[in-house]
């Protein structure tokens, strides 16, 4: 298959639309591969530190806007998966038959071994970590990457037929696959995100489903047993020729294929009608939060499902250390905690973030809105928190839909938030960065959004 691939790609005229890290990933893997590889950003080239980089390599770059000409001289678009399928220039050449396809589809058509997909519209790279440190333990060659870490195009090369991707899709990314085929695919829920670009919430939930959509009898499907969202996916599963064999994960009730908790141990049932087995004590989970065990109850499913021993799923759940950013504790300072949360990048997120806490949170909301909803978080907000503070550029819409339910401060800047969380909070309390929106309007992405965060925090007296 990597023959014909390559063979496939050899003086193709390829464009690639972004030049984000998967879009520079991308054009590096084709014109290895032969192909004539054109890279075209939105961006002036005064904001793109690569650029003087790749005209050394010798790719033919377009910066400052995207040329019609440019899009229309292609045998094959590649697009990252933070440039809409709406842009202009894209949509016509659309219109007109060009196949555009994205980095995660490219990738995955020249992975040698096993793919794990984990998508959701929370709790996915803590999911995909974990599973990844499974198959670690177990002896497995692993590599992880997509959404998170390295894009799926520079795992290529490190590839086996023995070796296992384990991959965080998000619903970008889903987007423009065609024959994306993982032999496990997980979806853990499926919550309002991204609708300033979806459009709605159905458009949202039906790219989410893509996941399994070119998955046959001989693939799994391990899906959230307590939400309706996820359940619906199943019936993705349902057409001719068959789709995945589905599996469940619930923290709530005893299911009769998949893993659940029953008392105080998590179990594992291989197939319906057969004996349950005990894996491990829910006790052992290292990790804060409710939302935290159903993870690893997805990704001890994804694990057995891939034919590790229990005891081994056992030995690196208990080992595990939480995805930086996510839930993180940062310090404490004069009885007061700090948390980094910033990958809590949706409302849904955010609820999840402060379930793991009873009360005294003060909670830093705001940054770009995804056309959220933060009326929802009312109940939490009166049951647990103290204050909230609002940072970015959604802190009109928040402290407008907040207004009377909970002390609002707005401070604007992360630095100004942290500085008065420090102010306002006393012994005993949480601070808790849980943003619920995405980082662009100050910050390059929830990654630096948090080590700001951890730098402030490290940085009080």
């Amino acid at each position: 298959m990597e023959m014909k691939n390559q063979n496939r790609l050899k003086g193709q005229r390829v464009l690639v639309v972004g030049l984000g890290k998967s879009g520079i990933s991308a054009a590096q893997f084709l014109k290895a591969r032969g192909a004539r590889v054109t890279v075209s950003d939105a961006r002036p080239a005064t904001l793109i530190a690569e650029i003087s980089e790749m005209l050394d390599q010798g790719f033919m770059v377009e910066t400052g806007g995207h040329g019609l000409l440019t899009f229309r001289r292609q045998d094959l678009i590649v697009v990252s998966p933070g440039v809409p399928l709406t842009t202009p220039e894209l949509k016509q050449v659309r219109a007109m038959g060009a196949h555009i396809i994205g980095e995660l589809e490219l990738g995955a058509e020249f992975l040698q071994g096993e793919i794990v997909a984990v998508t959701g519209s929370n709790g996915k790279t803590t999911t995909t970590t974990l599973i990844g440190e499974i198959l670690k333990a177990s002896g497995r060659p692993t590599l992880v990457g997509g959404n998170i870490g390295r894009p799926v195009t520079s795992l290529v090369e490190e590839s086996t037929p023995e070796s296992w991707s384990v991959l965080e899709v998000s619903s970008f990314q889903l987007e423009t696959v065609e024959s994306f085929k993982p032999r496990i695919a997980l979806v853990l829920n499926i919550t309002p995100d991204h609708l300033d670009r979806h459009g709605s919430f159905e458009n949202y939930a039906a790219l989410k489903a893509r996941i399994t959509e070119f998955q046959s009898s001989e693939d799994y499907l391990v899906l959230n047993g307590e939400e309706k969202n996820t359940q619906l996916v199943a019936a993705k599963t349902v057409r001719p020729g068959g789709g995945a064999k589905v599996y469940w994960f619930s923290r709530k009730r005893a299911i009769k294929q998949g893993v659940f908790v029953f008392g105080e141990s998590i179990l594992y049932v291989a197939r319906e009608g057969a004996k349950p087995e005990p894996v491990m004590p829910v006790a052992e989970i290292p990790l804060v939060g409710a939302h935290n065990v159903e993870n690893v109850l997805a990704a001890i499913c994804a694990a057995r499902l891939a034919g590790v021993e229990s005891e081994t799923i056992r030995r690196a759940v208990r080992e595990f250390k939480a995805v930086e950013h996510r839930l993180e504790f940062v310090r404490e300072v004069g009885g007061v905690r700090y948390f980094n949360d910033s990958k809590a990048t949706n409302v849904d997120a955010t609820i999840k973030a402060l379930e793991a806490f009873e009360g005294g949170v003060h909670l830093i909301l705001g940054g770009k809105d995804k056309g959220s909803d933060y009326r929802v978080l009312e109940p939490l907000l009166r049951e647990r928190v103290k204050t909230v503070i609002t940072i970015g550029t959604a802190a009109e819409k928040i402290e407008r839909q907040l207004d009377g339910v909970v002390k609002i401060e707005g401070a604007e800047t992360l630095e100004r938030a942290v500085a008065l969380a420090q102010k306002t909070a006393v012994s005993g309390d949480t601070v808790l960065l849980a943003p619920a929106c995405a980082s662009f309007d100050q910050f390059e992405n929830y990654e630096q959004r948090g080590r700001v965060f951890k730098k402030l925090v490290a940085a009080i007296p």
